[in-house]
């Protein structure tokens, strides 16, 4: 927990809706916010979206060497990362088992699982130095009830579900598990978990729609912001589900 202390957070997938709010919100709540997207001007612009003081910074997350450079370059201008919300994503999806196709899944599991196992191998070792290090990825309902349609879709939730909560477990082992010299438990890796996401926009383009069982980003921003305000042995390895 930061006791109000300001932190380096990267938010991964901030070109996104989800990515803009929760770079909104952690710059908000005082701290220090890097936004990374793979397409300079996207980043860049959903950056200024976020607000002022919100760093754009463009890196293949999927390309492990990148995210070292990632990784060296923000040790070199803000010390110690303390938080990694992990925001890439995406949706593909068929009409049964047997068209779920390689080029979909290969989609799937470069943006959900890939780019997390980079972000979290790099950085890992600041998230469990730090006194508030925080991992957090997004999920879905369709891991707990996987349809044929969205077979690909849940099986790559759940592999990132399954390394999040790994990440988990060395955290604890590391901490308050650690069987020679436990402490405290500060640092924790959970899993948000949600039916699909709504925005503004989204809203605007149907109104018509109710969009049930669905998550505002705006919810998710705020759950992110709580991360770093809650003790980490009330976190780690938690699915927190955020859906209506």
């Amino acid at each position: 927990m930061s006791d109000g202390r300001a932190l380096n957070i990267l938010v991964a997938g901030g070109s996104s809706p989800s990515g803009i709010a929760v770079a909104r919100a952690l710059r908000g709540a005082g701290h220090a916010v890097f936004t990374v997207g793979s397409d300079a001007a996207r980043i860049e612009a959903a950056a200024a979206k976020a607000g002022s003081g919100v760093v754009p910074l463009a890196c293949d997350l999927a390309d492990p060497a990148a995210v070292r450079d990632l990784h060296a370059a923000l040790t070199e201008r803000a010390g110690r990362i303390d938080g990694v919300i992990h925001l890439v994503g995406g949706w593909r999806g068929a009409k049964g088992i047997t068209d779920q196709s390689d080029e979909d899944w290969d989609f799937l599991e470069r943006n959900a699982v890939t780019t997390l196992r980079n972000a979290s191998r790099t950085f890992y070792d600041d998230l469990a130095a730090s006194d508030a290090g925080r991992l957090a990825i997004v999920s879905s309902t369709a891991v707990a009830s996987p349809t044929a349609a969205g077979a690909s879709y849940a099986a790559a939730k759940a592999a990132a579900e399954a390394w999040t909560l790994a990440v988990a477990d060395g955290f604890r082992r590391a901490q308050a598990g650690h069987k020679e010299e436990p402490v405290e438990q500060h640092s924790a890796a959970v899993v948000f978990v949600v039916k699909a996401l709504v925005d503004a926009a989204m809203r605007a383009a149907s109104p018509e729609r109710k969009f049930p069982g669905f998550t505002d980003v705006e919810e998710l921003a705020a759950a992110a912001v709580g991360l770093f305000r809650t003790p980490a042995a009330e976190l780690n390895g938690r699915r927190l589900p955020l859906s209506r």
